[in-house]
């Protein structure tokens, strides 16, 4: 039977549509695990650490995603929150487990910054970077003498002498005092043991170097805080290697599909920004709590 032209033309179209179609499925799904095999994922963390829960979820994500062969931990932060950088400590942990996780150290990576990266396979660092600080700091603002230049007279009713410890209307007492240091050696504790776990070091040679110091990256590869020299991409290298892909990694971050990762990365730069001036005018007011947290001071070469 001989083929019209004509259809033979709609065929032609038809399928040159549906190659084009399943073409553009297939890049709109980049990210969806049926397609590609060897993916390194990002975790970037910038910036306070107040909040763990966006962090976890993208760990968790690549924790259950089989194409995703090793993660990339990069930390740009002075730390923040107690129980924040633990329960991202622990969900890193978690993962590791499971597939390599290799840290990157941008700048600062230091007090609740090193706590979240020291559960990683392998830790990279520049030279220059500044990293340590294992410790916790409360900031408690003593503002009595400035009421009573302003004629600002402030009651307190409570249950007990502890209750309050840390009003910027009144000093500290010697018993709340106390109290709040025995808060702050026992979160330092959990610091160093978390530290030794993570790196297998020795308690008391953690806590030796755990006083508050700040090294830098260089340094803290002599004392074993850090594995290796190097930078983001070096530590991508490195984690493409520990999970078995050959050739160039495909990097996945954390970003949805209708939004580009520099979309994602502003708009979590301009939360992180805020985030920072509100917790520094509630540090003031002695409202910022125990934190694993390291101000770096500006250092130029």
């Amino acid at each position: 039977m001989k083929k019209h032209p004509l259809a033979v033309a709609f065929g032609v179209c038809a399928l040159i549509v549906a190659v084009f179609a399943a073409g553009l499925f297939f890049v709109r799904h980049r990210g969806n695990t049926a397609f590609f095999e060897g993916k390194v994922g990002v975790v970037p963390i910038y910036g306070l650490i107040e909040y763990s829960r966006p962090v976890n979820e993208i760990l968790t994500k690549y924790r259950r995603d089989k194409t995703i062969k090793a993660v990339v931990l990069r930390v740009e932060s002075g730390g923040g929150g107690v129980a924040a950088s633990q329960e991202i400590y622990r969900e890193v942990a978690r993962l590791n487990k499971v597939k390599p996780v290799v840290g990157s150290m941008g700048g600062v990576a230091a007090s609740g910054g090193y706590y979240v990266i020291a559960p990683s396979r392998k830790i990279l660092a520049m030279p220059g970077t500044l990293t340590g600080s294992i410790g916790v700091i409360i900031n408690i603002p003593d503002a009595e003498e400035l009421f009573k230049k302003i004629g600002l007279k402030v009651q307190t009713v409570r249950s007990g002498d502890l209750k309050g410890a840390g009003l910027p209307s009144a000093p500290l007492t010697d018993a709340q005092r106390q109290m709040l240091q025995e808060l702050i050696d026992e979160t330092h504790q959990q610091f160093v043991a978390d530290v030794a776990r993570s790196r297998r070091m020795n308690f008391a040679k953690v806590s030796e170097i755990a006083n508050g110091g700040v090294f830098t990256g260089q340094k803290a590869k002599v004392l074993g805080l850090v594995d290796h020299m190097g930078d983001f991409q070096d530590a991508v290298a490195l984690a493409a290697k520990l999970g078995g892909i050959k050739g160039r990694p495909q990097l996945v971050w954390p970003s949805d599909e209708k939004k580009s990762w520099l979309d994602w990365l502003l708009r979590d730069q301009v939360r992180t920004l805020v985030r920072t001036i509100v917790h520094e005018v509630t540090s003031q007011l002695g409202g910022s709590g125990l934190q694993y947290r390291y101000v770096p001071p500006k250092i130029t070469p």
